[in-house]
This record gives structure tokens, C-alpha cells and sequence, in this order.
């Protein structure tokens, strides 16, 4: 693991982000996932939607990988009140294309806690889907989860409970550009 961005300074503490994750490593990720869900939805047209704002470059790599057509939308929902404790789940973008008697997979890109994933995948299955499962870059082995692994249907890696970032995952709107998975560290 090496460091492989610049320090920046929050609050009093000097972070750095070092790397969990490879871009290639990512990459195969993604392409397994792609091929999987390709080959479970074949002759279906399901529809992805996206957990903003996270998931943005997880789920464009991912559709760029499929060999079959679908559609996209996309949710927002907030679950940090101060950006480092859970609160109330707010639905912030409500998906706008109909779920009735449709495939949906939901892409997240990490599950942290499972709170914001159990509300989107609550919310979508009271709008009747014909199936509903979830696609999920990251999963944080953390005390604090609630969702079971065995849950997610389409699960690419489990991280270390340390806060994770680049891949499209910020820490404080800072690092999504980083094209690999890393995490923050203190000094």
C-alpha cells in the first residue's frame, strides 16, 4: 500500500490516502460483476439504479461492461447529519422511470452501515418490481452493519472498516477522481 496522493489538511489532523485497492484490481472487479449480471439477465432488459453520488463511476464502468441492454436511473438519499455520524435516511432523488414488474438491480458503491441500501431497496420493493437485488462494489466488514453479506447478490469486494475513498467515494467532496480504492489515514 503506498501513498499515492498529496496530504491534505482536515480539521487539526494531516491526512494521506493510501492504496487498498489497484485500478486494474478494480477493474477485474467490475468486469466480473458485469459478466455475471449479464449472464443472469440474459433476455431481460433490467434497470440500474444508482445510489448518488458514490456509485457514479462504479455504475458507468459496470454498464459499459454488460453485454446486455438496460436502463438507468438513479437515487440520492443522505444519511449523515454531520458527515461523520449516521442519522435519519432522507430520500434527497427519488428514481423517476417505473419499477412495476421490472428487473431492478440497485448499484451501490460501498455499504458502510447498510442503512441508506435498506432504505433504497425497502422503498423500491413497495413500488411491486418483478425481481429487486443489488450490485455492490464494496462492503465494509464493520461492527456497525446491517445487512448481511449474504444479502447481496452481486458483492465485488470486502474492505477493512477505515474510511474509504477514491473510485467515485469521497471523504468531504475530496478524492472521487482517484481511479483506484484507497483509504484515508491520519498522522
Amino acid at each position: 500500500m503506498s501513498d499515492t496522493s498529496p496530504l491534505c489538511k482536515k480539521s487539526r489532523f494531516i491526512m494521506s490516502v493510501k492504496q487498498l485497492i489497484s485500478e486494474k484490481e478494480v477493474l477485474e472487479v467490475v468486469g466480473n460483476l458485469a459478466r455475471r449480471i449479464g449472464r443472469d439477465y440474459q433476455g431481460k432488459k433490467p434497470l440500474l439504479i444508482g445510489c448518488l453520488t458514490g456509485s457514479f463511476v462504479f455504475m458507468a464502468d459496470l454498464v459499459r461492461r454488460l453485454t446486455i441492454p438496460v436502463e438507468c436511473d438513479f437515487m440520492k438519499v443522505s444519511s449523515y447529519e454531520d458527515r461523520m455520524s449516521a442519522g435519519e435516511i432522507k430520500l434527497l432523488l427519488d428514481a423517476t422511470l417505473p419499477v412495476k414488474d421490472r428487473h431492478v438491480i440497485v448499484i451501490e458503491d460501498i455499504v458502510d452501515t447498510g442503512q441508506s441500501l435498506t432504505f433504497i431497496l425497502e422503498r423500491l420493493r413497495s413500488k411491486n418490481p418483478k425481481s429487486l437485488e443489488s450490485c455492490v462494489l464494496l462492503y465494509k466488514e464493520s461492527p456497525r452493519i446491517t445487512i448481511p453479506k449474504n444479502s447481496i447478490l452481486y458483492l465485488g469486494s470486502a474492505v477493512p472498516d477505515v474510511f474509504i475513498v477514491g473510485y467515485g467515494i469521497d471523504y468531504a467532496q475530496n478524492h472521487r477522481e482517484l481511479p483506484y480504492v484507497g483509504y484515508v489515514e491520519r498522522e
